[in-house]
């Protein structure tokens, strides 16, 4: 019954995104709506168990900040600014763009969402449980690493877009990792899933973050948006002395 509830309440929640999608003419705006996904999904998970305690309350004040931040973010950046090429691309393919963005985008990612809600889903219903509170501190600690990471990295590139548009950003904390965002982001899925292992079940919940990772640097994150900027001058000299995900010194930097 949960289950069933938490779908119905993502399938509704994306039918009324896919509306105002099509009122604006942009199918990117799906992105917006992705991190409220995981919000409906903590919240109705916790009104359904009813339990309500320093762990549950935990995983979901850190997914209300998490999805609050990067819907913002996301919505600030792409209201009004022309759809993202990847959709754009899509809609060359397909015969009806209306109806086939609402099952391939729109629906599609409330049913992938629902996949990584699991340590939300897991952590919330065993969470009147624990074998132990140090896995919550842990998590807490790595979701705020991941949380600097991404919210940080996307400041200082919405900054250099700002201040230096058409060139690559290649300071800050893009100076560790080509991608803090993604790093970061993935980072937080670990840090609740480890907030979840609180009891044993919860360790189920890291096939999350990995499905998540995987998702960023082989698929959908990643791959795309690398194949665009090796475009530009300067990335592959960028690519080389800079780690591709997990933050380190870059190679051969004399500063």
């Amino acid at each position: 019954m949960l289950i069933l509830t938490i779908i119905l309440s993502l399938y509704l929640f994306m039918f009324l995104g896919w509306l105002v999608a099509v009122k604006k003419d942009n199918f990117g705006l799906v992105d917006c709506f992705w991190g409220i996904t995981f919000i409906i999904t903590s919240i109705a998970t916790l009104i359904y168990t009813e339990n309500v305690n320093v762990v549950s309350l935990s995983v979901v004040i850190a997914v209300a900040i998490w999805g609050i931040r990067l819907s913002g973010y996301l919505l600030a950046r792409n209201w009004n600014s022309e759809e993202d090429y990847r959709y754009q691309n899509m809609r060359k393919k397909w015969k009806n763009p209306k109806v086939t963005a609402l099952y391939r985008v729109f629906l599609l990612q409330a049913t992938i969402s629902l996949f990584f809600s699991l340590g939300i889903i897991l952590g919330i219903i065993y969470s009147d449980q624990p074998f132990s509170l140090i896995p919550l501190y842990a998590g807490v600690i790595v979701w705020i690493v991941g949380f600097i990471f991404e919210s940080v990295g996307d400041h200082q590139l919405k900054e250099h877009k700002r201040k230096n548009s058409g060139t690559i950003i290649t300071s800050g904390l893009w100076k560790y990792t080509r991608h803090p965002n993604y790093f970061g982001e993935a980072a937080m899925w670990f840090g609740i899933s480890l907030m979840a292992s609180s009891h044993p079940m919860g360790i189920i919940s890291f096939i999350s973050p990995l499905l998540l990772t995987f998702f960023l640097l082989k698929i959908s994150g990643v791959p795309l948006l690398e194949k665009k900027l090796k475009t530009k001058n300067g990335y592959t000299e960028y690519m080389n002395r800079t780690n591709k995900f997990i933050p380190g010194p870059p190679k051969n930097d004399e500063n």
